[in-house]
């Protein structure tokens, strides 16, 4: 018997409670998180089939829809530098002290100021790059981008611009909602920046061309400002305009940007290095590896951003406590969680690249040739995705910590390496975008590699029994689900399905997949992987929507007596 009647269920959902709901625990923001991203992705992959459908295809086609892809580096690079470096640095934990120690009216009279200067600066640098968005989209790419890609790239890049102003408002916003630990509204409001992608390109493309896309960016990033701001207006935040330098928090803040911005910056010339060597070496050749990327990035959203983001407000609490026990405790459970769920993610990825590259982008809309250049470098990527997935929550671990010099130092070895080893394949093999990939990969892993061992030594102990051994286990897990998995993919592939009609194609995926995680859990439990409670967890959590809402207390595995001294 259901736990209450459809009829308060259907109460429960029009009424908008359940959205602004408290989380309560790392899990149960974590899976709000994670579905939402789930869905958000959903989006994604419809907003480049329906752009690729709509803008892609042979010779100068092309040659435009890798313009876009290119026009959105240089507005993502001001955001990520100018508004992410102050929000990601220490926003939400000193936000958070701020409120507590203090009142929650002088944390938003905080938010206000560093709204206010953030909104200056960038809105500053903004008409810079508006001015000279052609100069500067000629000089950071290859030999091998056109002329007609170049304008339209830079007019690209100027309509975004605007796209980037309301980001920069509406990312405020979920850090004000995530510090009191409502993470729905932010989580869906990703879904609503596609929709505006894919209403804007639909509707738009025959009258605007390619230009569509980009008025669809701006649209899409309205609503993923204006669906968070009910609540956050509920919440009692008022934007006041102030640039008060002397309020108490602001100076602390901003002393935590420049290593913090730094780190973006050398992020950003890693990223903006890609457009260039890829660009030189083919005028489409940037499109194959995002499409890869992009994939790449799906397990990385749903478990390691999800799990990543869905911790730092418990972690900021934690590291406030000074109870540096129970903080090491929930990083290491954290990182056994993702693991738990990245490592198989990967595998499926690895071994169903091909299918999913086709139900992801369309078989219709690539030819084959891209088909299996897209693939071969999910192939490559798909090695490095847990590793991305647990940089995602050891980062916030440092910034819980106010920490931002650490990930800085970091960041300047694994771009110096990824620029040494990409401009040599690129330059000096013909390895072409496998060697971009191939590059992606090694250094993610030396990435986690680094932030493991100097988290390590900053806690005085992390790398024991309690992180060692579960992940060991879930190696061997996801190692034993491959060799399985891929005798009967390749049987189902051959001689059940037809792979050439979708539906075909959608049955192979699923029936795969389901093989796949059978596997994993069948050798999950039979190696007593602890983690493996958690798909009770989750199937509590989505089993009832008004139980699943309600504060719970989050799971954490007790070691044994024995490993007490040594864990964390």
């Amino acid at each position: 018997m259901l736990p209450f009647k459809t009829e308060q269920l259907s109460k429960f959902l029009v009424s908008g409670r359940w959205l602004e709901k408290q989380q309560n625990t790392i899990l149960s923001a974590g899976l709000i998180i994670a579905t939402a991203n789930l869905f958000s992705l959903f989006a994604g992959m419809l907003r480049d089939r329906l752009l690729l459908g709509q803008f892609y295809g042979p010779g100068e086609a092309g040659e435009i829809y890798t313009a876009l892809q290119i026009a959105f580096q240089l507005p993502d690079t001001m955001y990520q530098l100018i508004v992410l470096g102050a929000l990601s640095a220490a926003f939400i934990p000193i936000f958070t002290e701020t409120r507590k120690k203090k009142s929650k009216e002088d944390a938003y009279t905080l938010t206000s100021i560093v709204m206010t200067i953030l909104l200056l600066v960038f809105i500053a640098v903004g008409a810079i790059v508006f001015i000279f968005a052609e100069p500067i989209t000629a000089l950071r790419t290859g030999a091998e981008f056109t002329p007609l890609q170049i304008e339209i790239a830079s007019n690209l890049t100027r309509i975004m611009i605007v796209a980037q102003v309301l980001f920069a408002i509406s990312n405020f916003y979920t850090g004000i909602l995530q510090s009191y630990q409502r993470f729905i509204i932010p989580a869906i409001s990703p879904l609503f920046y596609n929709l505006g992608i894919i209403l804007g390109s639909y509707f738009l493309g025959s009258r605007f061309g390619i230009y569509a896309a980009g008025i669809g960016v701006v649209a899409g990033a309205f609503m993923h400002m204006i669906i968070q701001l009910p609540l956050v207006y509920k919440l009692g935040f008022r934007y006041t305009l102030s640039l008060d330098f002397s309020f108490a928090g602001v100076k602390k803040l901003f002393s935590l940007m420049p290593a913090r911005v730094l780190t973006y910056s050398l992020t950003e010339i890693q990223n903006l290095s890609l457009g260039f060597f890829a660009t030189s070496i083919g005028s489409v050749s940037f499109m194959i590896i995002k499409l890869g990327l992009r994939l790449m990035t799906i397990p990385i959203r749903l478990f390691g951003v999800s799990i990543g983001q869905a911790s730092l407000p418990f972690l900021s609490e934690e590291s406030a406590t000074k109870d540096s026990q129970k903080f090491k405790i929930l990083v290491v459970q954290s990182l056994n969680q993702i693991s738990f769920f990245a490592l198989p993610a990967s595998i499926l990825l690895l071994i169903l690249r091909v299918p999913i590259v086709r139900l992801a982008y369309g078989a219709r809309n690539l030819d084959w040739s891209s088909t299996l250049s897209i693939g071969r470098v999910v192939a490559i990527l798909a090695i490095s995705v847990a590793a991305q997935a647990l940089v995602q929550l050891l980062i916030r671990a440092f910034h819980a910590l106010k920490d931002t010099r650490t990930p800085f130092i970091v960041t300047v070895i694994i771009v110096g390496i990824y620029l040494v080893m990409a401009g040599y394949f690129v330059f000096f093999t013909q390895m072409g975008i496998l060697g971009l990939a191939i590059t992606t990969t090694f250094v993610a892993l030396v990435e986690l590699a680094l932030f493991l061992g100097l988290l390590h030594i900053k806690m005085k102990g992390l790398i024991d029994t309690s992180f060692l051994i579960p992940q060991s286990k879930m190696l061997v897990s996801s190692f034993l689900m491959a060799v399985f998995l891929y005798l009967p993919f390749r049987v189902l592939d051959e001689l059940v399905f037809n792979t050439t009609k979708s539906i075909e194609l959608i049955a192979l995926t699923i029936v795969t997949t389901t093989i796949g995680f059978l596997v994993y859990i069948y050798f999950s439990a039979l190696l007593q992987v602890k983690e493996l409670k958690l798909i009770t967890r989750v199937i509590t959590h989505f089993s009832f929507w008004k139980r699943g809402l309600k504060k719970s207390e989050e799971f954490f595995y007790e070691p044994s007596l024995e490993d007490r001294d040594l864990q964390l």
